[in-house]
């Protein structure tokens, strides 16, 4: 039994969703490999093989890959996924697009978002925004499965020493083609990866007012700012921040909210934090139902005092 656990990367580092996925890969049992498919990605092979727990690195190196374009990386992974009983990738925007096309092109059902595993066919994952957990088993000779990150601790980045086995990148599906890529500077955490998270909610009123509360405690705590779906469509804060089912899950050392509510969709994806605190003048707010420290108060008059004390 072999799984294959697909790497996010930049060509030169890998991300740390796949060190997650790893410790995914190693609870069902049997070798780990993974996939670094990339163009000039020696850097990235190299990191990989550094993961505890990995046995082996294949290294897919081409043009037709340095884009990530889905198309091309499901065929790099359909050409060696008849060497594994299973295929993991993060459930991230990128693993999402991967594997649904690597699933059919094997004919077998997907296991998306999983958050444990019970053993090599059996596996958790939630339902309902979070409120209901599935046993879900698959018969499948071939497991394809997406892994909610947050769910496994991320397995050691150094102290393993995979072999590196390069193979051929395939040619070009010629489906897709890669016309530019914007990228958001930030000189915070990355929000997945962030240990500390403040995030603010429509209750903040205006995009002045979210960057003059919140910027100020992000800056003190040195975290990353989150925000809830509210407050993203009120274009108080830009999409990428957005917290919750239909944004990013998250799961910091610890998570501060300001001014939200805590609608069942952004209570899915926070709610596993370790530390929860809530600042909320309503006394009903279901965010105190989660909620470690619970703060009755103004967040105008609480967060700036927060500030200032720290």
């Amino acid at each position: 039994m072999t799984s294959l656990v697909i790497a996010e990367h930049d060509n030169a580092s890998i991300k740390p969703s796949t060190l997650n996925t790893v410790s995914a890969a190693a609870a069902i049992g049997g070798d780990v490999h993974v996939l670094v498919a990339g163009h000039h990605a020696g850097a990235a092979a190299a990191a990989a093989a550094q993961i505890v727990g990995v046995s082996k690195v294949i290294h897919a190196d081409g043009a037709t890959l340095e884009a990530g374009l889905a198309e091309n990386v499901a065929a790099q992974v359909l050409a060696i996924a008849s060497n594994y009983t299973h295929i993991l990738f993060p459930a991230t925007a990128n693993g999402k697009n991967v594997a649904p096309r690597v699933a059919a092109k094997l004919d077998v059902g997907q296991i998306s978002d999983i958050t444990k595993v019970d053993s090599a066919d059996t596996f958790e994952r939630p339902i309902y925004a979070g409120n209901a957990m599935a046993t879900v088993q698959s018969i499948d000779a071939v497991k394809v499965i997406t892994v909610r990150t947050t769910g496994f601790d991320a397995a050691a980045s150094t102290g393993g020493s995979a072999t590196v086995e390069t193979v051929a990148a395939v040619v070009d599906s010629g489906k897709s083609s890669f016309v530019g890529r914007e990228v958001t500077k930030n000189d915070r955490p990355e929000l997945t990866a962030a240990k500390i998270i403040v995030s603010g909610g429509r209750a903040l009123g205006s995009s002045e007012k979210f960057n003059e509360v919140m910027i100020p405690l992000a800056d003190k705590l040195g975290a990353a700012i989150g925000a809830s779906r509210a407050a993203v469509d009120a274009g108080y804060a830009a999409n990428d921040l957005q917290v919750g089912q239909t944004g990013k899950i998250v799961a910091p050392q610890l998570y501060v909210a300001c001014g939200i509510s805590g609608a069942i969709q952004h209570l899915a994806g926070m709610k596993d934090s370790k530390v929860i605190v809530a600042i909320n003048k309503d006394p009903e707010a279901p965010i105190f139902s989660v909620a470690d420290f619970g703060l009755e108060a103004d967040l105008f008059v609480a967060v700036p005092e927060l500030v200032a004390a720290l």
